[in-house]
């Protein structure tokens, strides 16, 4: 029970009922659908709509004519989208403005011609799920088999590349499986890498050295490119397996594709957890994965299901789809989440008395998408090729939601107009 004038009951529930429903309703005007691949954001925010979707515009128009403080919060909103939206502009300006005067090129430039060959067809959903349910039944068979088999045949040497808060994240698992991990970062982590049974090394050329049979590259989108192309391939193996786990798929796919000895295997994929949504473990937490170029013999092919197993066998949700069925998806599931979060987190919501779930929703998501930083949700924008989409999407539905409210207001004036005439 809570008591209050009815004057702070509408200031509280310009946010907590009309922002809700505003948001919402520019979700369903976005024409949001589930994906193999929803994040629990992603997931709330579809909870969301389906909540806010129940109730008629006439609630909602209500909200909004007669609460004196709804027309300030639809204001807000619309600066902190457009806000967003400059940003976002700016920062792709500046980069492509800064590529142009040192290299006389455009950023990410790509040779049509080489994209349409090097990219699969994506399989349609019934054929991931059959993909996925083949690839999870051989992960399993392989796990059982694997008990009769010695350690040396079993376990992986694993150099992890970007010993971040994410690489140590990873290495703390697979560690504890039994595997041997091997790191370099810029930074020192000798320190953290021992605690974790780690080997780490301060030279890149002396963790080539080692010659491991899988790089994990665990860098930032934007530096993936410089690493890559700073690591001594002369230095590994010619069968080396690559892996990159970053939030984008086909931006990676083509690098190392295109950087890459053609001896090298690569594995694009996606764990969609980390340190705090994966703290108590990876259980039906999805993982993603592609095997883009994996070699024909029975050792290569092994390697490759050996890696998979790590999450496999912590209970992670195995999905194979192609890398630009990923970046399709993830332009929803991700970036639509990250946006959302991110211009309202520019109206510093703050919890009310009057909180209601959908509230909640909100601003629990304004907390999650607030700790990334603005690099990561910046590169979910420019390396995944259908953000763009989105986003014009999501300006295009809050448009709509602003016109249907501001007609409404016109009709309702100019009827009074004419019933005082008559």
């Amino acid at each position: 029970m809570v008591e209050m004038s009815c004057e702070d009951h509408d200031r509280y529930a310009a946010s907590s009922q009309f922002i809700t429903h505003t948001v919402g309703r520019i979700l369903k005007e976005s024409m949001l659908e589930s994906t193999p691949i929803n994040t629990k954001g992603y997931e709330s925010l579809l909870g969301l709509v389906e909540n806010t979707a129940m109730d008629s515009f006439d609630l909602y128009y209500g909200l909004f004519m007669f609460n004196k403080n709804s027309l300030e919060m639809l204001e807000k909103l619309d600066l902190a989208f457009e806000d967003l939206r400059k940003q976002l502009i700016a920062w792709l300006h500046r980069v492509v403005r800064n590529q142009l005067i040192e290299n006389g090129e455009r950023l990410h430039q790509l040779d049509g011609s080489n994209s349409h060959a090097l990219h699969r067809r994506a399989p349609n959903e019934s054929a991931l799920l059959h993909s996925s349910f083949n690839d999870v039944a051989l992960l399993n068979s392989f796990a059982s088999n694997n008990s009769s088999q010695s350690d040396e045949n079993t376990k992986l040497k694993i150099a992890i590349v970007g010993f971040g808060n994410f690489g140590q994240f990873l290495a703390k698992t697979i560690v504890s499986q039994g595997h041997e991990v091997l790191a370099y970062s810029r930074s020192d982590y000798s320190d953290v890498a021992r605690k974790l049974g780690v080997l780490y090394f301060s030279d890149v050329d002396d963790l080539c050295e080692q010659h491991p049979g899988v790089i994990l590259l665990c860098t930032s989108i934007i530096s993936t490119v410089k690493v890559l192309k700073s690591l001594p391939f002369q230095r590994l193996k010619r069968s080396t397996l690559f892996v990159d786990v970053l939030s984008i798929k086909e931006f990676p796919r083509n690098l190392f594709l295109q950087h890459l000895p053609h001896d090298f295997d690569v594995l694009c994929t996606h764990p969609m957890f980390g340190p705090e949504s994966g703290k108590n473990g990876w259980k039906n937490l999805p993982f993603v994965y592609d095997k883009v170029r994996i070699g024909n013999e029975e050792s290569r092919i092994l390697r490759c299901y050996r890696f998979l197993d790590i999450f496999a066998s912590e209970g992670c949700r195995m999905v194979e789809m192609s890398c630009a069925e990923h970046d399709r998806h993830a332009a929803g599931s991700q970036f639509v989440t990250h946006t959302t979060g991110r211009f309202l987190e520019k109206l510093r919501l703050k919890t009310t008395p009057i909180n209601t779930k959908g509230y909640e929703t909100l601003l629990s998501l304004v907390k999650n998408t607030g700790r990334d930083s603005f690099d990561l949700y910046y590169s979910l924008f420019l390396y995944n090729l259908n953000a763009m989409e989105q986003l014009e999407r999501f300006d295009l539905a809050f448009e709509s939601l602003k016109k249907q409210l501001f007609n409404r207001l016109h009709s309702i004036y100019r009827k009074q107009l004419f019933e005082n005439e008559q």
